[in-house]
């Protein structure tokens, strides 16, 4: 069994728990879009339209193997492509993007982010998740692994940066090379990205100049972790057990009590502090109560500002300094249960549950809208399957502080999980939303 570069093939996301956490039944939402593949990241823009990636399904292009080396190879195609979601209708406002899958389309990696400067110019952030050595040797020039400026009038776009070939060329982790951006904030003329599969935190301008990294985040030790029974359905092998086999430490003997496990950040955002928040998925055995925010300031290093969840997928803070974090489940992954949470912590350290479960389920990304409401990409690892919700209506429920605090600070996709039936492509790799 493969251990090496896990953190690439897993986010094309997993699954996140919270110790502790409660139910908010009151709380409801609408669904305002359906039917997306892949749905990743989303932004409101200045004109107050909202905006939503989605992966698609990969293609019948050239293929790159699955970061561990084991598994269906991930194939290209152009069915990546951005939605606009105004006044109650979907409408696709780009297409033809990069987009990188399985055969079945789910495991995607693709457009994975957006944002929008305060001048209103769109930038997007395109996925990869694999070793960046593949990518252009078997692809050809794609804009997987990179940051683009997209022109939504002529379906036209332009390369910022190239995350990915940053990581095989400077390796900052000096762990395995893999590359697998997910999420990015705009901070004045600088893009700020975490690349999942790198575990790093780099800037560049939005020019496209001075792309650096800003810090590599260390191994977790994990004592005594849980790791899924053998026989657990997979279709990434390398992520179970097989029947019988033992699971095996880098650093110790056969099931031992402590074990490496990779960092693997998931998305950043600017607090009102000035410091960069950035939200930790975890790599295999992706532990429960194993995920932490981490605060990066001025001085480039991290701290961690929240512990306690796992898997987490988002972040996103509200103009009063509440800071909202995403979960994509509340089980580890290799559980089968996809129920996802929407939390709350208040600048006190407060957590509150605003919906668990209740149709919430796998959801990828999250932003907070002029109206106050928590817009939600579900069922973000399903083609054809995706939605985007509005959480209304909201009695949260307050979760317990006592291990689950925020702790003070001196000085912060995914479909290889289990099999799911995945729609049928449209022919030649168009997407038809409903």
């Amino acid at each position: 069994m493969k251990l090496k570069q896990l953190t690439i093939t897993i986010l094309t996301f997993c699954v996140a728990a919270f110790s502790g956490i409660k139910a908010a039944s009151a709380a409801s939402f609408s669904v305002i879009a359906d039917g997306l593949y892949n749905a990743g990241g989303l932004s409101f823009s200045p004109d107050g339209n909202l905006y939503v990636t989605e992966a698609g399904i990969g293609g019948s292009g050239g293929c790159v193997p699955p970061a561990s080396g084991q598994g269906d190879s991930l194939c290209y195609g152009t069915s990546g492509a951005v939605t606009k979601i105004e006044n109650g209708k979907t409408e696709r406002i780009l297409t033809g993007l990069s987009s990188l899958a399985l055969p079945d389309g789910t495991g995607a990696a693709g457009p994975r982010d957006i944002k929008f400067d305060a001048q209103g110019k769109p930038y997007i952030l395109i996925g990869y998740g694999a070793n960046p050595a593949f990518r252009d040797r078997n692809l050809g020039n794609t804009d997987l692994g990179k940051i683009i400026a997209p022109d939504f009038n002529t379906n036209s776009w332009k390369s910022i940066a190239d995350l990915a070939n940053y990581e095989l060329a400077n390796n900052p982790d000096s762990g395995d090379v893999g590359s697998n951006p997910l999420g990015f904030v705009i901070d004045g003329n600088n893009l700020v990205a975490v690349d999942a599969g790198a575990n790093d935190l780099l800037s560049v301008n939005t020019g496209g100049s001075n792309l650096q990294a800003i810090v590599a985040f260390p191994q977790d030790i994990l004592a005594n972790p849980v790791f899924p029974p053998s026989g657990t359905p997979s279709n990434e092998p390398a992520q179970v057990p097989s029947q019988g086999e033992v699971v095996r430490s880098p650093t110790a003997g056969l099931r031992p009590s402590q074990f490496a496990t990779q960092a693997v950040p998931s998305s950043v955002t600017k607090g009102l502090d000035g410091a960069y928040y950035i939200s930790q998925f975890t790599g295999f055995p992706f532990p429960e109560g194993g995920a932490k925010i981490y605060r990066v300031g001025a001085d480039g290093k991290p701290s961690v500002y929240a512990d306690g969840f796992t898997q987490l997928t988002d972040l996103e803070f509200d103009p009063e300094g509440n800071l909202y974090a995403l979960q994509y489940a509340n089980q580890s992954a290799w559980k089968g249960d996809f129920d996802g949470s929407v939390i709350k912590i208040a600048t006190d350290g407060t957590r509150t549950t605003l919906l668990s479960g209740n149709g919430l389920e796998s959801p990828s990304a999250l932003t907070i809208g002029a109206d106050g409401a928590v817009y939600v990409t579900n069922r973000g690892d399903r083609p054809g399957l995706g939605q985007v919700l509005r959480i209304e209506n909201i009695k949260s429920v307050p979760e317990p502080s006592s291990a689950l605090g925020i702790l003070a600070i001196g000085a912060f996709g995914v479909g290889w999980l289990h099999k799911k039936r995945a729609t049928k492509p449209p022919v030649n790799g168009a997407v038809a939303l409903k």
